[in-house]
């Protein structure tokens, strides 16, 4: 059965020493609350709530999406209350499922665990710890069964020598959330209404409680420092090089290397170190990475190779190409299969057809090139008049000298050859040659200048 999903996601996290809300803090190139968000939708529950309050609107902002309800818990009065905000939200008569926005890491996979079954029942998370500071501990009676969840700040010495902590992360009958919320007290220590206090009203009610444990103990680390984060951020990093050696990718070194989004790669890829990868990015069989490398929603073609420190985003790389060193592949660019773009060589929004070569230092911006052209060093196209972009047009198998000036709107037609140096403004004739006559000058007895004290 369908449960709903209430995510708390209101806290400040002071200790992050950030204006940014602690849940929009990035894991991976997302937010947190986006990484528990994920997982939650994996189990196709009938509602996502989630509960927001500190930081204002930007947390609805950042994350609005179909699907998911927000509700706005001011003052933050405990995790009791920021519950009791979203059970209008809240569908009685499904169990309710209570995750937290600053633990990223949760698994989809426990989450269904600690879903499965049915009747009604308390089914909380907890996990053994070897140091459980700073978590609520689980109280059991001589026969294993839970008595109490005490937070530690509330705990007495014997309590806190206990190793099994709460997570924070149950699941709550539909049917008796109205109620139980209704009885929280806030005599406390924190002054705040409790949700671990369920459990006594559980008890009273004579409703079975049970637990469940992640299948790593990772899965429930909280973020409320920008150490933590760090500690998070390289855990989520190493379960993803994993992931990519299991489906047989070779990473040269599993620690040196950060995804931040989806990375899907064919047969026998093979990456470097120090490479990053955002967004979306696809990249074929057989292909190459080299060392250094960023790679933003992209699509690699097979047998291509990406030499080291390049950086590609928003571009489309056919097959058996050649990018780099020190290449910049920028937004909207389309390269055709045998293609090589070579060191400090920027393509922006251009296509270039197969064969096409660009080995060294050069701009080629706005531009469509077809099949077999060679694009001399030191060759840009002026696609900016100030103002407005304008486009050039280089058709198949031309050959572009060293140091040339392309002026858009122009074209190039089949076949031209275009002299080093020249500055071209007007269209160029197929199949001829073109060139900027310069007549070489040597001025006699001329003197270089001198430094105003030296002779």
């Amino acid at each position: 059965m369908a449960v709903n999903v209430v995510i708390l996601a209101a806290g400040q996290g002071k200790r992050m020493q950030s204006a940014l809300p602690k849940v929009l803090h990035s894991l991976a190139g997302a937010p947190l609350l986006a990484h528990v968000i994920a997982a939650a939708r994996e189990l196709k529950p009938a509602r996502i709530c989630v509960v927001y309050g500190h930081g204002g609107e930007q947390v609805p902002q950042a994350l609005g999406a179909a699907g998911l309800t927000f509700v706005k818990q001011q003052p933050q009065l405990g995790t009791g209350d920021a519950l009791k905000q979203a059970l209008p939200h809240l569908d009685a008569r499904k169990d309710t499922l209570v995750l937290y926005g600053d633990v990223p890491l949760i698994a989809a996979a426990t989450l269904k665990a600690l879903c499965a079954g049915s009747g009604e029942r308390l089914r909380i998370l907890t996990a053994e710890l070897d140091d459980p500071r700073g978590y609520g501990r689980i109280v059991r009676n001589a026969k294993r069964a839970i008595t109490a969840i005490v937070e530690e700040k509330d705990a007495g010495e014997k309590q806190r020598g206990i190793r099994e902590i709460n997570t924070g992360i149950m699941l709550l009958p539909g049917k008796r959330l109205g109620g139980w919320l209704g009885q929280l007290s806030n005599r406390n220590a924190q002054r705040e209404y409790y949700l671990t206090d369920v459990v006594a009203l559980a008890l009273k009610d004579r409703v079975k409680i049970e637990s469940s444990a992640p299948r790593d103990n990772w899965e429930i680390l909280g973020v409320n420092s920008m150490q933590q984060l760090a500690q998070v951020e390289r855990i989520h990093q190493a379960q993803t090089a994993v992931r990519l050696l299991e489906a047989g990718v070779a990473l040269a070194d599993p620690m040196r290397i950060d995804v931040r989004g989806s990375l899907i790669c064919g047969r026998d890829v093979r990456i470097d170190v120090n490479c990053v990868f955002e967004g979306t990015v696809e990249i074929g069989d057989n292909a190459v990475i080299g060392a250094n490398c960023v790679i933003r929603n992209a699509k690699i073609g097979a047998a291509t190779r990406i030499e080291p420190f390049s950086m590609i985003d928003d571009a489309k790389i056919g097959k058996n190409c050649r990018v780099g060193p020190y290449a910049r592949i920028r937004p909207g660019t389309r390269l055709a299969a045998d293609v090589h773009i070579g060191n400090f060589v920027e393509v922006k929004a251009s296509s270039v057809g197969a064969g096409s070569k660009a080995n060294h230092l050069a701009y080629v911006g706005d531009t469509s090139i077809g099949r077999n052209v060679n694009v001399g060093a030191g060759t840009i196209t002026c696609n900016y008049d100030g103002v407005n972009k304008h486009r050039t047009v280089i058709e198949d198998d031309v050959l572009i000298g060293s140091d040339v000036q392309l002026v858009a709107p122009v074209t190039v037609h089949a076949g031209a050859t275009i002299g080093a140096g020249a500055t071209i403004t007007k269209d160029v004739p197929a199949g001829e040659l073109t060139y900027t006559e310069m007549k070489q000058v040597v001025k006699r007895g001329w003197k270089r200048p001198l430094k105003i004290g030296k002779r």
